[in-house]
């Protein structure tokens, strides 16, 4: 069994030998997965953890907005989609409301599936 220590070291070894793209991707399962959770807790009416993910959802779209490159067209876009996000998910936390949940959620899906796609053929090259 691999002690705490050599877990931490490994986890860092491998966040540190990620490509941008796979970082990206990284957060990006994060988000679903986040969006996933605030979803069930939403429908067992666990409010603290429903707010506590979509809190982590707005820090991931927050610093997936504070670290675009404004050099390039898309990022441009992709600043009005995060801006959107954002303000999506606040009105969702606020109003605990699933239906708007279950429609924003599917789009961070698609997103990552996009940049999964990216990634993938920058890689091949």
């Amino acid at each position: 069994m691999m002690n705490a220590q050599g877990y931490q070291q490994y986890k860092m070894d491998s966040v540190n030998t990620m490509t941008q793209g796979e970082l990206l991707i990284l957060l990006y399962d994060e988000l679903v997965k986040r969006a996933a959770r605030a979803e069930i807790f939403l429908r067992q009416k666990d409010y603290p953890k429903f707010e506590d993910c979509i809190d982590r959802c707005l820090d991931i779209i927050r610093y997936l907005d504070a670290t675009l490159d404004d050099q390039y067209p898309i990022s441009g876009e992709l600043h009005k989609l995060y801006d959107f996000f954002g303000y999506d998910l606040s009105r969702i936390k606020v109003g605990r409301n699933e239906g708007e949940l279950k429609r924003v959620s599917p789009m961070f899906t698609d997103l990552r599936d996009s940049f999964k796609t990216a990634e993938k053929s920058t890689a091949e090259r």
